[in-house]
């Protein structure tokens, strides 16, 4: 029987199955118990292959008509199941999951039992070629910090500066330096390989500030032999483009959330986690089993190092525990930088003959490896946005013989099963709607970088993303401003002469009001991408921590009061003061205050207010400033987690629409930075690390002490 003859009741029944089945019971099952996770898999997936039935046997055999238009259909039909063939990888991956917590506080108690001398030693690399001194002094500071006794810490400094070597011989880190730059960040990190000899070696992108138990939480997943790396999340103490530009701060996690706290853990327990850069830490036995250097056939060199060492019968571990933070990308720009980098290095893989294709992997590895996420992702979006356009305006269909009914009945079902499978295994990580205007953004450029890739995969320059002061720029994406604005526009242009009978092209007017659903939700994707094109000005160059501590307050006349910190950050402090113990301090005079952990420090007033006040730190380099940074940056301080549910999220997305303020800005800002011009020489400059006088350990013992 045709949808079209269903009784109501009968009609609507896959979506109540839908409903009952998957969205109201699923929450309420132990997911992540096996069978639980089975019975979503499966229940989503008998929706689907019900559809795609239906899909190939109505929609795309039956079509007739001009060469062009069989085509479309079939190119359609194609990118549709090549986007299910990719959620089905996930799917798949989602069978089964791990927590690691648990198996980390046992060997955290093990190692804190050892003396110093039994301990494993570390070396920590901290890989640097352009970053500014505001991002790497938190991280070298943060890994001097670390609550272990046998490490070394050393920089990796592509960019032969000579301040940053000063720096260091300051810190007490070792500081490192090659003749050429080959093969980028892999390339320094095979070079300190060769001039470095500990049991295992951590590694830290330059902007991630490892928390003083890092090694603790990780070292003790080494007493399996079968262990090669150990991976943590990234996260982030800033927000991201999506999150900035959308006034969403608090109310949608950063993007990343769903693929490290829900892929990864999901990835591990097939033993197909991997290397992802930074935060991680390998052992150096292993390495040694794959030429004792990371592979430099693809600009994702930590990938196939996971792949490599997979073939030696080597896992990559994953802890699913914030253990470091670092800096999401800090505008649209560096957003780029980074994705079509990723992007192009995760297609270069499917080239190399030990990727995924190669040898000694098993199926469920093998499909858990491959790229085409980037691919399918962005053409299905695409896809979905076209579609309407080219209806609209040629009246050539993405599919044939489709009614009102026959979407209710097949379409809007699977649509559901899928989205709600994932939020049953994720409901904390993913959010449908935020990911879908995030990927369309992302799409407008990704897709194009992994085609080329496809068609060139070698020769492409590794781009490091802008951090720190080198990514304060306000300009937004023209290009892909431009290109929703006018696919907008395109789109709203068919809907309107589509509804006038006089200038109507679809030939059937019974499907103008379903496309319309279609149409009008993608404007307001498409209009939310151009509000993320549009950078928000970045009004503070450091980061705000929400604290709650007891704070004292001496002003220039001696008199002493106290108060409770409200936020802090490198730059300033708000504090509300007692009210009985009323603050002299007067704005633009000097004052002291005294915070646990880091002694006094001397600031401005610049802000009063009834019992509030406001102080810029004066915090030149000093050991204080070090105590601040390891304050602030190393002891799991997260303003950056965000509980939100999937509704709430899509509401706040929404309501952003009508709430933010965006603007075109009228010019490039001019932004002005140090300029460290003089280069060391080209050549390979090794300086030991001092780590019995490192200042910032020693110093940070006796403060604590005290």
């Amino acid at each position: 029987m045709l949808p079209e003859q269903l009784p109501f009741l009968q009609l609507f029944a896959p979506i109540i199955f839908v409903l009952g089945a998957i969205h109201i019971l699923g929450p309420n099952l132990p997911i992540s118990r096996g069978w639980a996770r089975v019975y979503v898999f499966a229940a989503v997936w008998l929706i689907v292959a019900r559809y795609v039935s239906w899909r190939l046997s109505s929609t795309v055999l039956p079509v007739q008509g001009a060469w062009y238009e069989i085509g479309w259909v079939w190119l359609c039909f194609a990118v549709e199941m090549f986007a299910l063939f990719d959620a089905f990888i996930l799917y798949l991956t989602f069978l089964r999951t791990t927590d690691r917590r648990a198996e980390a506080d046992r060997h955290e108690a093990r190692l804190r039992t050892l003396a110093p001398n039994e301990l494993p030693s570390v070396d920590v690399y901290i890989p640097t070629y352009n970053e500014p001194l505001d991002v790497l002094e938190k991280t070298i500071t943060g890994a001097l910090s670390l609550d272990y006794q046998n490490f070394n810490v050393w920089v990796l400094d592509d960019g032969r500066r000579p301040w940053l070597k000063n720096f260091c011989e300051a810190k007490g880190t070792g500081y490192l330096t090659r003749p050429d730059n080959a093969d980028a960040k892999a390339g320094n990190i095979n070079h300190a390989l060769t001039k470095t000899s500990a049991d295992f070696v951590a590694v830290f992108d330059a902007d991630f500030v490892p928390q003083r138990n890092f090694l603790m939480r990780t070292l003790g997943f080494f007493d399996d032999p079968t262990v090669g790396i150990v991976q943590v999340p990234h996260a982030f103490y800033n927000h991201d483009p999506m999150q900035a530009n959308l006034a969403l701060r608090k109310t949608q996690p950063d993007d990343q959330r769903f693929f490290f706290e829900a892929i990864m853990p999901s990835r591990d327990a097939w033993n197909a986690a991997f290397c992802c850069g930074s935060n991680s830490v390998t052992r150096r036995e292993a390495l040694r089993q794959v030429g004792d250097a990371l592979p430099t056939t693809s600009i994702t060199e930590d990938m196939m190092l996971s792949l490599a060492l997979l073939r030696k019968g080597y896992v990559t571990r994953y802890l699913c525990e914030r253990l470091a933070f670092g800096l999401a990308p800090e505008n649209t720009k560096a957003f780029f930088v980074q994705r079509q980098r990723w992007a192009r290095g995760a297609m270069q893989i499917l080239f190399q003959a030990d990727g995924p294709l190669g040898r000694n992997l098993t199926l469920v590895q093998r499909l858990l490896f491959l790229p085409t996420h980037w691919l399918s992702q962005s053409l299905m979006l695409m896809m979905a946005i076209m579609a309407p356009i080219i209806f609209l305006w040629t009246d050539t269909k993405p599919l044939v013989n489709v009614t009102a009914e026959a979407v209710i009945y097949y379409l809007l079902p699977m649509v559901l099963a899928v989205v709600s499978g994932l939020w049953v295994y994720a409901p904390r990580q993913y959010f449908p709607f935020g990911a879908q205007v995030l990927g369309m953004f992302q799409s407008f450029k990704i897709l194009p970088t992994a085609l080329a890739t496809l068609v060139k995969p070698r020769g492409h320059i590794f781009k490091i993303t802008p951090k720190g002061s080198e990514a304060q720029d306000s300009d937004y994406q023209r290009d892909v401003f431009w290109a929703a604005a006018t696919l907008m526009i395109l789109t709203v242009g068919g809907l309107i002469i589509n509804t006038i009978p006089e200038w109507r092209i679809v030939s059937q007017p019974a499907l103008v009001p379903m496309v319309a659903f279609w149409a009008g939700l993608n404007i307001v994707i498409l209009l939310l991408v151009c509000m993320i094109s549009l950078q928000t000005v970045i009004r503070r160059s450091e980061e705000r921590f929400n604290l709650n501590e007891v704070i004292w307050i001496l002003a220039a006349d001696g008199t002493a009061s106290t108060g409770r910190i409200k936020d802090i950050s490198l730059s300033g402090i708000g504090v509300v003061v007692d009210p009985e113990s009323a603050c002299t301090a007067r704005i633009g005079e000097l004052v002291r205050v005294f915070l646990a952990e880091v002694g006094f420090v001397e600031g401005t007033t610049v802000r009063q207010a009834d019992d509030f006040i406001g102080i810029q730190f004066n915090l030149e380099p000093s050991i204080e400033r070090d105590l601040m940074i390891r304050k602030l940056f190393t002891s799991g301080r997260d303003n950056s987690i965000v509980d939100a549910s999937a509704f709430s999220a899509t509401m706040a997305i929404l309501k952003s629409i009508w709430t933010t303020s965006s603007a075109l800005p009228n010019s490039n800002p001019v932004v002005e930075l140090i300029a460290f011009a003089e280069k060391l020489p080209a050549q390979s400059l090794v300086i030991q690390p001092r780590q019995a006088q490192a200042p910032i350990k020693e110093i940070t013992r006796r403060a604590l002490a005290a």
